[in-house]
C-alpha cells in the first residue's frame, strides 16, 4: 500500500473513530488496517526468545534476576505493541520497520485459542504458550507461558479498554506474574497503557507513557518511566529505569537502564558506572527463534489460525471483499451461539483458564503492597484468571467435540 493511499485510509479511520462513543475494544475498523493475526497471538512476545525467558533460573544473584526479568519485559515490548510490523533484523535492515504503520489485530472470539512453542538448543530452553479468549464482553485474554525444563512460568490476563480523542488510548486492565521454581521467587509484571499516535503523519505507532513498577519477592523493585515524542527529550518510545532494594528508604539505585524500547538501550552498574550491556533490538543475535505450531489441517477448529484462515488469507493477498465476507461468517455464528446459550440458560465456560476471587491472589497482594500504581480491579476482569494445570496436562484434540466456532 503506498503512503498516499494509507494516509487517505487513516483519515477515513479518524472520521470513523470520531463517531464511535465509549469503548472501542470490540469495534472493528476498516479491513485494510487489520493485522493478519488475532489478539490471542499477542502473548507470543513473552515466549519467542526461550533463552531470555529462562535466564532468571540460571542466575544465582537475586538482584541480577530482577535485571533479567526487566530485560525479558523490555525485549517483548516491540513485538507486543508494534503489531503487524515485521519482527526481524532483516525487515529493519530494509527500512520497512521505520516506515510501516502498525495495524489492529483481529478481535478474538469467545473461546479462541492459540498454542505454540519455541526451542533454543544453545540453552536447552523450550517455551510453550497457550492463550485463550476467556470473555468477549468485555474482551479479556488470558495467557500462560512455561519452560518446564528450567521451572519458569508466566501467567497473565488483560482486559483492553480503548477510547479515541485524537489518539487511540489503550488501557490494559490486568497484569502478569513470573515464577522461578529454583528460587521459589515471584515477579509482578505490569501491562502498560498505550497511546496510538501518528494519524496526522499517516504512520501509526505506539507510545507508552507513565511510570510502572516490576516487583520481586526477593526484595527488589524496578521503576520504569516512559515518555515519547514532544515530551522531555522528545524521541518516541523513550524510557529510563532503575532497580533498588525495596527496604531501602532512599531507593538507592543498583542498576540503571535507559534508551528507546523499540530500538535499544544500555544497562549500567549504578555504583561503578560500568556499562553492563548495550542491547540492540535489531541485532541478528537478538532475533526471535522460529515458532513451532501445528499445520493448519492438524489444528482444532477453535485454534486461531484455523478459525480465521480465510480472513488471514484475504488480508495476506489484499482481498478486502474476502476479508469482510469471511469475517462476517464467524461473527454472525458467534452471535447466534450466544443467543442459543441465553435461550437454554447456559453460560460459556473457558477451556483452559479459570476465574478466581481477587482475595485469593496472594502473590499480587503481597508484592503490590505499598507500591504506587498497582490496583487489581478484579471487578473489571471478571476476577483473576489462572490456567487450569490439570486441564492443560490432559488437553486433547478435539477440544470441544461436536462444536466449532461456527456452531454445532
Amino acid at each position: 500500500m503506498d503512503s498516499k493511499t494509507l494516509s487517505s485510509r487513516l483519515r477515513e479511520l479518524v472520521k470513523f473513530l470520531a463517531t464511535v462513543k465509549g469503548d472501542l475494544a470490540n469495534v472493528t475498523g476498516p479491513p485494510s488496517l487489520l493485522a493478519p493475526s488475532s489478539v490471542v497471538e499477542v502473548g507470543h512476545c513473552w515466549a519467542q526468545r526461550p533463552s531470555v525467558f529462562s535466564a532468571p533460573a540460571r542466575e544465582p544473584s537475586p538482584e541480577k534476576r530482577s535485571l533479567l526479568v526487566l530485560r525479558w519485559f523490555l525485549i517483548a515490548l516491540r513485538s507486543q505493541l508494534y503489531i503487524g510490523v515485521p519482527d526481524s533484523a532483516s525487515a529493519s535492515a530494509s527500512g520497512s520497520k521505520k516506515t510501516a504503520s502498525i495495524r489492529k489485530p483481529l478481535n478474538a472470539f469467545l473461546g479462541e485459542l492459540f498454542l505454540a512453542s519455541w526451542s533454543d538448543e544453545a540453552t536447552k530452553s523450550k517455551t510453550e504458550l497457550v492463550a485463550e479468549q476467556v470473555s468477549h464482553h468485555p474482551p479479556i485474554t488470558a495467557m500462560h507461558v512455561v519452560d518446564r525444563a528450567h521451572g519458569v512460568r508466566a501467567d497473565g490476563y488483560a482486559r483492553v479498554e480503548m477510547t479515541f480523542n485524537g489518539n487511540v488510548n489503550i488501557r490494559q486492565v490486568g497484569h502478569a506474574t513470573l515464577h522461578v521454581d529454583r528460587y521459589d521467587e515471584d515477579h509482578l509484571i505490569p501491562l502498560p497503557d498505550v497511546k496510538v499516535r501518528g494519524f496526522v503523519s499517516g504512520c501509526l505507532y505506539p507510545e507508552i507513557t507513565g511510570t510502572y513498577h516490576l516487583v520481586s519477592s526477593a526484595g527488589f523493585v524496578t521503576e520504569l518511566r516512559f515518555w515519547g515524542e514532544g515530551m522531555l527529550r522528545g524521541k518516541k518510545n523513550s524510557f529510563d529505569g532503575r532497580i533498588y532494594r525495596r527496604d531501602d528508604p532512599a531507593k538507592t539505585s543498583i542498576y540503571q537502564v535507559e534508551g528507546v524500547w523499540s530500538e535499544g538501550w544500555t544497562v549500567r552498574d549504578s555504583v561503578t558506572g560500568e556499562l553492563l550491556e548495550s542491547y540492540k533490538v535489531d541485532a541478528a543475535e537478538n532475533e526471535p527463534v522460529p515458532m513451532d505450531i501445528l499445520p493448519i489441517e492438524e489444528q482444532d477448529p477453535w485454534e486461531s489460525r484455523k478459525a480465521w484462515r480465510s480472513v488471514l488469507h484475504g488480508l495476506t493477498v489484499g482481498d478486502m471483499r474476502m476479508v469482510v465476507e469471511e469475517k462476517s461468517k464467524i461473527e454472525q455464528a458467534q452471535r447466534q451461539m450466544r443467543a442459543s446459550e441465553a435461550a437454554r440458560g447456559k453460560t460459556w465456560e473457558p477451556l483452559l483458564f479459570r476465574s478466581q476471587s481477587g482475595e485469593a491472589h496472594e502473590v499480587f497482594h503481597r508484592l503490590s503492597k505499598g507500591i504506587m500504581g498497582w490496583d487489581l480491579q478484579q471487578e473489571k476482569t471478571k476476577g483473576v484468571w489462572k490456567v487450569d494445570d490439570a486441564r492443560m496436562a490432559n488437553l486433547q484434540r478435539p477440544f470441544r467435540a461436536g462444536l466449532t466456532p461456527f456452531g454445532y
